[in-house]
């Protein structure tokens, strides 16, 4: 765990404060739709990547080609998206933006490249009432199109459909600045068949982990609404039926540090226990957890301690940005047109806020 007196997150605690890294959405949640498509693109010439899937129900592209015995160590973009499997089309728009903008590995003849650009999905079909709702070519180009230094949480992107347990799910984003003055970041859409929250407070999992008076205003719930928001939960249609939801909680961490392709494996691999964390259960066979990891080599390599210290930080990142998504999800009721009705964090758990 990261010393909170001794680091503070960067300045806007985002995914973006790791320099040349740039975040966009596109959401889809007029009548009918609620999904999106969510960019992480990497800085001119790419970033070293890696990837760790944990979940046992994934929906990637481009993953086998991340592993550190093949060739190809730099990746241009990585999407995030909703959709479940048939929304890794979005991919196909973001590879034509980079195309226009003539990035990708570079080929035999100047100009020829082809952009290199993993992605997995989350599910979040029907739940706005029409099942074949899901992002395509246009959405993922737009999202790539908006990508920019500042990071929107809450219900957008990929996080636009999500729900976590029997609340509002969400993307959300952290970042830090270690002693060292390097940075590490996180972006994460959260859509876990897990909670999020302490079932006997209505407070995150993670919202110890915050930096200075990051989560100071998060407080606990009262036992009336503990209570009514387990109600709730329950008595949502899938679990009625004694099903668990579709689920899968996606997210990127990143740092400016220079970092081989096999030590960014390890990084998504430690991120993971940023989702352990916050959420319970995760990595279930209804997830297809999955987290992959930037290094834009802005900073030197660091030694040993340092890397440690850098892949811890990186998994309280992700628990952070876990409690970001969360907190910054606003409710929705789609009922009215066969979909569902989920409650925020803040509807759900009002005294809890300070």
């Amino acid at each position: 765990m990261t010393d909170s007196a001794a680091v503070l997150p960067g300045p806007t605690n985002s995914i973006a404060d790791v320099a040349g890294v740039r975040v966009g959405h596109c959401t889809r949640d007029e009548p009918g739709w609620l999904t999106g498509v969510t960019v992480v693109v990497a800085p001119p010439g790419g970033a070293v990547a890696g990837v760790d899937v944990r979940g046992g129900g994934p929906g990637t592209r481009e993953t086998d080609l991340l592993d550190p015995r093949n060739l190809v160590d730099r990746v241009d973009a990585v999407v995030l998206g909703g959709g479940s499997a048939p929304g890794l089309g979005a991919v196909d728009g973001v590879v034509d933006g980079l195309f226009d903008d003539g990035r990708g590995w570079p080929m035999r003849e100047p100009g020829q490249v082809v952009p290199i650009v993993p992605a997995a999905i989350l599910f979040d079909l029907g739940r706005a009432g029409t099942w074949r709702h899901y992002p395509r070519a246009a959405d993922g180009r737009a999202a790539y199109s908006a990508a920019g230094a500042s990071v929107a949480q809450g219900c957008v992107g990929a996080g636009t459909g999500a729900r976590v347990g029997g609340l509002k799910g969400g993307v959300g984003t952290a970042s830090v600045v270690l002693p060292s003055g390097v940075t590490v970041g996180a972006i994460v859409a959260l859509n876990a068949v897990g909670s999020a929250v302490d079932p006997t407070t209505g407070r995150p999992y993670a919202a110890g982990l915050g930096l200075a008076d990051e989560f100071a205003h998060v407080g606990v719930a009262s036992a009336a609404e503990v209570a009514e928001a387990r109600a709730r939960a329950e008595s949502l249609p899938d679990r009625a039926a004694g099903m668990p939801a579709m689920a899968t909680t996606i997210g990127v961490v990143a740092t400016d540090a220079t970092l081989t392709k096999a030590q960014c494996q390890k990084l998504a691999g430690v991120a993971h226990d940023g989702f352990a964390r916050a959420v319970k259960p995760v990595h279930t066979l209804f997830d297809g957890d999955t987290i992959f990891a930037l290094a834009t080599g802005g900073r030197e390599a660091p030694e040993a301690l340092d890397l440690l210290v850098l892949m811890e930080a990186g998994a309280d990142c992700v628990a952070r940005a876990i409690v970001h998504a969360l907190l910054a999800a606003t409710s929705v009721d789609r009922t009215g047109d066969g979909g569902i009705a989920l409650r925020s964090w803040s509807e759900a758990f009002p005294s809890a806020r300070r």
